[in-house]
Parts: structure tokens; sequence; C-alpha cells
């Protein structure tokens, strides 16, 4: 079973399960833990390789980006949770979709915030690029220059540094695998483009994520049982850039759900 910090609340009995994005770990969510915890009970994971959750896995497992998913819901299993608001950061956003794929109506709401929702042309190439370069140059260079990429502005320096911080402790392994499942993840993509989740889902992006916000904002006029909301002055990882807002209307799309 995947580490995990749970966090009941002494009334509620609705659940939030939050999935952080390849790289990091549950640390990426300090700065909405403390908010969610008065209203909700709360479940923190490390997904596989990552945090905590080390281990070691058999050669299917380790590239099998389903396995990644099914990881989090044996944990939910595991602590009964029956259903759940899932939120996601970033790649995490393609494991909450994986995860309603494989198993519908468990999420009772999606929140996926910096959502990756398509490979674009200028991700295929930051893809293959490292793809190529990986045996040359140290991971943590690829890393670095990645990061840069998709966190350019000096006003999300914050997250920058937390995206290269928990890379550091991800270690070149897990990087490496996670590239491997690169074209795994793009197949999964594809299909969620076309098929929507089985539950209401709300993206969160900030106006300043300029590698995923137009894809997003094409896929929700397309989807029917989707929203998204513009968080201004933020980047590709708006949990950290503007924390205050994106508790508040998480908050307040799970507490619409749930009501």
């Amino acid at each position: 079973m995947l580490y995990n910090k749970v966090f009941p609340h002494k009334s509620s009995h609705t659940w939030v399960v939050f999935v952080h994005g390849a790289g990091g770990s549950n640390v990426v969510w300090f700065r909405q833990l403390r908010e969610f915890k008065k209203h909700f009970n709360v479940l923190l994971v490390d997904l596989r390789g990552h945090g905590k959750s080390k281990k070691e896995y058999t050669q299917a497992e380790i590239y099998a980006f389903d396995e990644i998913a099914l990881d989090v819901i044996k944990t939910m299993d595991h602590l009964k949770i029956e259903k759940a608001h899932l939120v996601g950061i970033s790649l995490g956003c393609i494991v909450i979709r994986a995860m309603d794929k494989l198993a519908p109506g468990r999420a009772e709401s999606i929140i996926l915030g910096g959502a990756v929702v398509q490979f674009n042309t200028r991700i295929n190439a930051l893809v293959s690029v490292a793809k190529l370069l990986q045996t040359i140059f140290p991971y943590m260079w690829l890393y670095r220059i990645n990061a840069w990429i998709l966190i350019p502005y000096k006003k999300d320096i914050a997250s920058r540094k937390l995206f290269i911080r928990e890379a550091i402790r991800l270690g070149e392994k897990e990087f490496k695998k996670w590239l491997r499942m690169s074209t795994e993840i793009k197949d999964n993509l594809q299909e969620f483009l076309i098929k929507e989740a089985s539950a209401p889902v709300l993206y969160l992006m900030g106006d300043r994520d300029h590698m995923f916000l137009p894809t997003v904002s094409n896929l929700v006029k397309k989807h029917f049982n989707s929203k998204l909301e513009i968080i201004k002055n933020s980047g590709h990882v708006c949990n950290i850039d503007q924390p205050d807002i994106f508790n508040e209307r998480s908050i307040q799309f799970i507490k619409s759900i749930s009501s």
C-alpha cells in the first residue's frame, strides 16, 4: 500500500483525496491541508516511487501506468473510503483520470489543477529530447530545463524551486521510469480527450500556464461535464502560486456537489 496520511474530520463524511504529479510527493499540498481539514476528511498519498512510497516493483509493474492509478484505489479500499472528491495537480491529473477509468463512480467530483490533457507539439518535443539526452546528461539537468520551460516566469519562482527540489528526492531511476511511460500516458490522454469523466470536473488553471491552458480551454468546450476557472497571477502549479484562490474555488465546488 502507498505511504499515506489520513486527517479525519470530527463530523464530515466527505472525503478528499489529493494526488500529486510526477516528481512530487504529498508535500506539494502543504498549502491546501490546513484549509481542507476544516471541512472534510483528507487523504494524502505518495505515488509509487515517490516520497516515502519507495519499494521494488516487477518490470511489468514499473512501466504500467494504470498500476499507478490502481495503487491509489487500493489505498482507498484499505482505508474503506468508498467515494471521494479527487484533487490532482499536473501529471497527477492523468492519474486521477486513469482512476476514474478503472473505477468509475468512485469519484464524487474531480478537481484538476495545472492539468495536462494533451501532449501538444512542444510537450512531444520535450519528451523526445529528454529521451535522446538521458544517457548523455544528468537527469537533473533535464529536469531543471523542463522546469524552466514549464514555469518560466520570475513570479512563479517558489513553485519552480519546489518542482526541482521534489525531483531531486525522486531520483534518476524513477525519473527514467516515467519517461519510458510517456507513450502509455499519451495513449491515455487520447482516450480522455474523447471520453468524459464519470463525475463533474473543475479545471483550475493559472493564466500564465502557457503550455497547458490553451488545450484545457479547447477541451472544456467539448465536454459537457467540465468547467474551467482561470486563476490570475499564477503559473502551472497554481495550488502553490495562488493557494487561497485554489482552496476557495475547490472547496466551493466540492460543497456544491456534496449538497
